[in-house]
């Protein structure tokens, strides 16, 4: 081992608690049934990583470090308490194997797999299932959670633990159900993985959780050939993620999907997600979501994007699942296909309901569609509007930037109409 500084230190910790973390906290709930002890004894490893790394050095395999750590540290915890002896046994057995393990050939059942489907249990509520599982799958920090779901974080805090209490209280299995369970329970998994996808995609979000989700649908896919929405929502993830590399510009700016360079998309990626959409039902909303993206991942430019067939997806999203956000997407396709002022009339019903009211993505798109109309002033005025709200700094700059080309597209101030 070689000396670390105190911030590689920190990076080296974050990097390999984005893995070992929901590995470490999956396994030892199997093994003690405990939520508690498991997240408490990973916390731990994390904690003690940050005091020795800077003076020991990054281990080879920090992912094994932390594992071990937190292990050893359950055992600790389970001598001291009197636990049956078969529990200390099976946690004996545990850290004397590989601490970090390669998944087995085949393997479509692991820990974290489990876990998920125990969080989704139907006895929980749907909010609890799909913070319980980002907390402790994704390792998402309750506040982020707490934001999603717009309440407190004391407040968040305390559904979580209730959620624990009942499944210990009611007995709830950790196992993968089959059967007509399994079918029960797989809308809301699929809602999970979506939400920690989104996590991971999202502008200051974490690569980290989107590989995740991705990893966990391919095995949900496995385990669930026949589900065409299984498959859906892996080609939807593996459609929007061909565009990582692509996202940003050298200087770290976002890029809108018709500014980017198609090069450097991951064209295995859209061929896979081709593949696994191919037969798929298209009644589902991941399987029309899903088709839409194949439109962008398949046109060579922006020019050529079908926007007439994504606004008749869109169409069909908004009668299987309406919402809000599906409606402003919806107009931006119409504003496409069939001009701006189609796009203005229905982002204005859109917004009737006052659920998009500050919403930076409907400003956004009204100024879009604004500039697309020609008046490049008012678009560089909605632009700043939507800056203001931008929830990341990526999204801001992006945003300004935006205004500021739609100011040059306006010409000089004197060659302006006047009002």
């Amino acid at each position: 081992m070689t000396d670390a500084p105190a911030a590689a230190t920190a990076d080296a910790v974050a990097a390999a608690s984005a893995d070992a973390y929901p590995r470490i906290v999956a396994t030892l709930i199997r093994v003690t049934g405990d939520w508690t002890l498991a997240e408490d004894c990973a916390q731990e490893a994390l904690t003690l990583a940050l005091q020795r790394w800077p003076h020991e050095g990054v281990p080879g395999n920090p992912g094994g470090w932390l594992t071990t750590v937190a292990r050893n540290r359950a055992i600790d915890v389970l001598r001291r308490a009197s636990v049956e002896r078969r529990k200390l046994a099976e946690l004996a057995v545990l850290a004397s194997t590989d601490p970090d393990p390669a998944p087995a050939e085949g393997d479509v059942v692991d820990d974290r797999l489990r876990l998920i489907f125990t969080c989704c249990h139907p006895a929980l509520a749907l909010e609890a299932r799909v913070a319980l599982t980002l907390r402790t799958i994704g390792g998402v920090p309750t506040a982020d959670i707490a934001r999603a779901f717009l309440v407190s974080e004391s407040t968040m805090t305390r559904r979580l633990t209730r959620a624990k209490t009942k499944i210990a209280d009611a007995g709830i299995p950790y196992r993968v159900p089959t059967g007509a369970a399994l079918t029960e329970r797989l809308p809301g998994v699929l809602a999970v993985l979506y939400l920690l996808f989104t996590h991971g995609y999202n502008a200051d979000g974490r690569p980290a959780f989107a590989d995740e989700a991705i990893r966990l649908a391919r095995l949900l896919r496995q385990l669930m050939p026949g589900q065409g929405e299984v498959s859906a929502l892996l080609a939807l993830f593996l459609f929007q993620h061909s565009r990582r590399d692509a996202r940003r510009d050298r200087r770290g700016n976002l890029l809108t999907l018709d500014r980017q360079d198609r090069r450097r998309w991951d064209h295995a990626a859209i061929a896979e997600g081709l593949r696994v959409l191919d037969g798929t039902p298209e009644d589902g909303p991941y399987a029309l979501q899903a088709r839409i993206a194949a439109c962008h991942a398949t046109a060579d430019s922006a020019d050529t994007t079908d926007w007439p067939a994504i606004a008749t997806w869109y169409d069909r999203l908004a009668q299987v699942q309406p919402s809000p956000v599906i409606e402003l997407n919806r107009a931006v396709a119409h504003g496409y296909a069939y001009g701006s002022a189609a796009g203005l009339a229905l982002l204005s019903q859109a917004r009737a309901g006052g659920a998009l009211d500050d919403y930076p993505l409907a400003i956004a798109v009204e100024a879009d569609l604004t500039a697309r109309r020609g008046d490049h002033d008012q678009a560089a005025a909605l632009f700043r509007q939507a800056a203001e709200v931008a929830p990341s700094e990526p999204e801001r700059r992006a945003l300004l930037d935006r205004a500021e080309e739609s100011l040059r597209a306006a010409g000089p101030r004197g060659d302006r109409p006047r009002a």
